[in-house]
């Protein structure tokens, strides 16, 4: 166990969760994306998550999860233009803490794939260290950062434009609804496929 693992599972307050801290799955990733009210990971909040399994070069659809998360505090009207998640839309949402538990028995010990993963992560690992004690010790696969070797080795000079409708456009990966969980995770796990097998 690394330095990182053993230092968060020191913290850990729920003996549930030590199936985190075991070693990866082989061949096994899940890509997860959140939608939140705001960009500030230190206070704003989790609106909805989701999770997406990937298994031996295969996106599997059917064993994903996209959870809606009832906010503390009224959603601002700026970050409802965005997301287009109302208030009434969370009525039948989850507590943050059950929540963070399906997402956590979904994950597992599987690395994490995302875009502007580290956002993501630093949000999730508020709410965990609150509620359990510990920050995800998940291996991290930040998708603009396989783009951009794999981009380096064709133009080792030029300009990579990260942003995610350029990857998706450059990989030819059909552009769902943006700022939408689980459409934002799928096609992140696909950017991850298509850059791990190139």
């Amino acid at each position: 166990m690394d330095l990182k693992r053993w230092f968060y599972k020191k913290r850990l307050k729920d003996s549930r969760f030590e199936f985190v801290f075991n070693e990866d799955i082989p061949d096994e990733y899940v890509s997860i994306d959140t939608e939140t009210t705001g960009l500030c990971p230190r206070k704003d909040e989790i609106l909805s998550i989701a999770a997406i399994l990937i298994k031996d070069n295969k996106i599997l659809t059917g064993k994903s999860m996209h959870i809606k998360i009832k906010p503390q505090k009224e959603i601002d009207k700026t970050s409802i233009k965005i997301h287009k998640i109302r208030e009434c839309d969370l009525k039948d949402a989850m507590e943050p803490k059950e929540a963070l538990e399906r997402f956590l028995y979904f994950v597992k010990n599987r690395p994490l794939v995302g875009y502007y993963l580290d956002f993501d992560v630093k949000i999730i690992d508020r709410y965990l260290k609150k509620y359990f004690g510990f920050k995800l010790p998940n291996k991290k696969i930040e998708v603009s950062g396989l783009y951009y070797d794999y981009k380096q080795k064709v133009i080792p000079q030029g300009f990579i434009d990260l942003r995610f409708d350029t990857i998706l456009k450059e990989l030819n990966i059909p552009k769902l609804k943006a700022h939408n969980a689980f459409n934002d995770a799928l096609m992140s796990a696909m950017i991850f496929l298509k850059l791990k097998n190139s």
